[in-house]
């Protein structure tokens, strides 16, 4: 019986506004419920590591284990190959996966984690399953994804809210679920987890240069990246309509008192030995 595969379509692509923001990201500013229970000997499979500076983070802090970043882009692992050369870690190693069809052995791994995963793939359900799979008994399944439609900022303007409908339309008809954070505790539990600690966390961004790198790679995504050609290419927007939400998130960029608060849904789970 063939495995299942992937049946959503990824929205955001790798373009340099999207690898912007993805390089960004930290075991400390993106993985924090999760860092109290690493050990230095724990094996971990990150997956959908992108360009690997999450993975690289947890390297580091299992300098006797060993940590194994998956992704379904083969061109971004290159760069997750790079920043975990640059930081001499040789402990960490990468691989093409796909999280609903896994090639590794049942109970493997010590912690199985996904970063902005789930949002984007076609049975979240199936996939924590194949998480929990290849997890050690007594091991951890950790799983953290942002909540799209509890975004919130200021100032409000038309053109900020057209941006989130239309980015619910795109990302739903790619076959995901944007509003992720808030349904983890809701798959887990229809994955068959039950010893689940489910937190929340955000990121925010209000300083001129926060403010400014957030708008601007969102500004650039709008018209620049995959999310931009699927909008236009399924019939959500035209060029036109992005262009004015791009404009809108450059002007909420220079607005002194601007706020962008991103919420986050997070689970921590423990396979029953």
């Amino acid at each position: 019986m063939p495995k299942p595969q992937e049946s959503a379509v990824y929205t955001h692509g790798h373009h340099e506004s999207v690898l912007r923001s993805h390089t960004w990201r930290t075991a400390a500013n993106s993985a924090g419920y999760l860092l109290g229970s690493l050990k230095p000997h724990m094996r971990i499979l990150d997956i959908g590591c992108g360009p690997g500076t999450i993975t690289a983070d947890l390297a580091a802090l299992v300098p006797e284990g060993r940590v194994t970043g998956v992704d379904r882009a083969p061109d971004v692992l290159e760069q997750a190959r790079a920043t975990a050369a640059a930081r001499g870690l040789p402990n960490v190693d990468f691989a093409v996966a796909d999280v609903h069809a896994l090639d590794y052995p049942d109970d493997t791994f010590c912690v199985v984690h996904a970063h902005q995963v789930l949002q984007h793939v076609g049975d979240p359900v199936a996939a924590l399953r194949e998480m929990v799979r290849v997890t050690r008994p007594g091991g951890l399944v950790a799983v953290r994804d942002s909540d799209y439609s509890a975004m919130t900022w200021y100032p409000r303007s038309p053109g900020m809210s057209d941006w989130l409908e239309l980015y619910l339309r795109v990302a739903r008809a790619n076959g995901g679920e944007p509003d992720a954070g808030r349904r983890l505790k809701s798959w887990a539990l229809r994955a068959g987890l039950d010893d689940i600690t489910a937190t929340s966390s955000t990121w925010t961004f209000a300083t001129d240069a926060e403010r400014q790198w957030w708008s601007g790679l969102w500004a650039d995504r709008t018209l620049a990246s995959a999310y931009a050609d699927r909008a236009v290419e399924g019939g959500h927007a035209t060029g036109e309509e992005l262009r004015a939400v791009s404009e809108a998130w450059r002007a909420w960029g220079e607005a002194e008192d601007g706020w962008f608060a991103v919420l986050h849904g997070e689970i921590l789970c423990r396979k029953n030995a």
